[in-house]
């Protein structure tokens, strides 16, 4: 298992951050929504273990960039559906910073087909990524989120809360995910709170969907689409929020879900 380590760079921290001495795991955090969250996590004090697949570039870019912020940092290679690689992987993270606080479930897959073009492989692709993966990750992170009184956070999707057409097996798989977390939420309390983001357009400024979203900024009651941003801040919120805060799904969406 490639295992990569970044020190923090030395500098004067002005103020507590609400996250210092806090240690954050974020899978499939190299890149897109997964990197805006580890920095968002760095940002707040938090030290961060990002984990990784195939994108050994990326994962190092995002390292610095966590360095950079004021953390420390271990990028790891891990297929988040394959129990002994997850093991592996919450062994290292503990080796090196002896504990873990938060979980961020970000790895995950989408793809789209429709209905009756979907096959066995894909469909058992994407909830082996999207629901069996928070699992073993999560059940793997126990002992430790337990001896940290610590928070465990989904990324799920608005795919999750309505039914798209086109995605039958990605939003099967991500509305998996919303009742996983309010399971968990129960059978891990007291310990550990479990909540759950659910992003809706987001723009991550890829040119093959520009036209789609700009027609879906328009069907938006906030009538833009969401950024990376948006959705750091919004597991930021849940990680440094009252642990009395459980079991919740929230959408990160402009109000597209009642629109």
């Amino acid at each position: 298992m490639a295992r990569r380590v970044f020190r923090r760079k030395q500098f004067t921290i002005v103020g507590m951050k609400p996250l210092q001495g806090k240690v954050a795991l974020v899978t499939g955090g190299a890149r897109r929504l997964g990197r805006a969250i580890a920095v968002a996590m760095a940002e707040a004090g938090a030290d961060v273990a990002i984990t990784y697949r195939e994108s050994v570039r990326q994962a190092e870019q995002t390292a610095d960039a966590l360095q950079v912020a004021g953390a420390n940092a271990i990028a790891l290679r891990c297929d988040v559906t394959e129990e002994n690689s997850v093991r592996k992987m919450l062994q290292s993270v503990l080796r090196e910073f002896g504990r873990l606080d938060i979980l961020v479930n970000n790895a995950g897959t989408y793809n789209t087909a429709s209905f009756e073009e979907i096959t066995l492989a894909q469909w058992d692709g994407v909830f082996a990524s999207n629901v069996r993966g928070p699992f073993l990750v999560s059940r793997e992170a126990l002992t430790a989120l337990r001896k940290a009184n610590g928070k465990i956070i989904h990324l799920g999707s608005l795919g999750g809360l309505r039914p798209w057409a086109d995605h039958a097996h990605y939003c099967s798989s991500k509305a998996a995910l919303h009742m996983l977390t309010r399971v968990m939420a129960k059978a891990l309390a007291p310990e550990v709170a479990v909540n759950c983001v659910a992003p809706g357009m987001i723009d991550l400024g890829e040119k093959a969907a520009a036209s789609f979203m700009r027609k879906m900024a328009k069907k938006t009651p906030m009538r833009r689409n969401g950024s990376a941003a948006d959705i750091a801040e919004a597991v930021t919120f849940f990680a440094t929020a009252p642990h009395f805060i459980t079991g919740q799904i929230l959408a990160v969406d402009g109000g597209l879900e009642w629109a």
